[in-house]
This record gives structure tokens, C-alpha cells and sequence, in this order.
């Protein structure tokens, strides 16, 4: 698989992970000491990361039985290294199941490592809009 197919092979699965499947696996497409900065605040390591993404399932605002989906669209990728950047549009669904609508969408723009186990998530910026 190519680097550029990789990298959105991880975003991609960040976004599925986030509304479905297993936890593990997801906080596993981060770095040790990824950093994830959005609107309203900022977590930094897998440990919070995780806890953020339990306390957001637990809330029920996304996850098994949420009826939400993470969705990415444009995307460009830049390699340099072992390092890349990349840049994609989201947006948030909502209410899937019954009457589907975009409650936010932004940019992601995110830095990526390449790591012995495959390109890892290291620094997130989200930003809405």
C-alpha cells in the first residue's frame, strides 16, 4: 500500500472507529503522546485520548447505538519522510437512523508518523466551520 493510501486508510478508520468498534483499536492508530486540539479544549497522550473517547460514548454523542457518522471527504496527503500531513473536510452526522443531518463539520488537519507498526496519528487540529 502506498503512503498516501495509508494515511487515509487511518483517517478513515479514525472516523469509523470513532462511531463504531473497539476503543483498543482505535487509541492504536495514535502515537504515545499524540495531541488532539479542538475548539473548547486539547487532551495529549493515548491515555486521555481514550478516556475522552469513553466519556463521549458514555454521554452517548457517538458510538454503538448513537446512530452518528463520522465522515471524511476531500482529502490531500503530504509525504515527507517519515513524516505527512493531512488536510481533510468532515463532517458530523446525526440521527441516521430516522432523520439524518449534519449537526458540525470543519477541517481536520493532522500530522501524521510513520512508526514500525504503520502510520501513526501524532497532533490533530480540528477546527469547525
Amino acid at each position: 500500500m502506498s503512503d498516501d493510501a495509508a494515511i487515509k486508510n487511518v483517517v478513515a478508520r479514525l472516523a469509523m472507529l470513532a462511531d463504531e468498534g473497539d476503543l483498543e483499536e482505535y487509541v492504536d492508530l495514535f502515537t504515545d503522546d499524540a495531541r488532539w486540539d479542538m475548539p473548547g479544549g486539547e487532551l495529549q497522550g493515548r491515555e486521555n485520548l481514550l478516556a475522552g473517547a469513553i466519556e463521549r460514548r458514555a454521554a452517548g454523542t457517538v458510538g454503538p447505538g448513537s446512530n452518528t457518522r463520522h465522515v471524511i471527504t476531500t482529502q490531500a496527503v503530504t509525504v515527507n519522510g517519515d513524516e505527512a500531513v493531512s488536510d481533510a473536510y468532515w463532517q458530523f452526522w446525526v440521527n441516521t437512523a430516522t432523520e439524518p443531518s449534519i449537526a458540525l463539520f470543519g477541517t481536520y488537519r493532522d500530522r501524521l508518523m510513520r512508526t514500525e507498526n504503520g502510520w501513526k496519528l501524532a497532533h490533530r487540529t480540528i477546527s469547525y466551520g
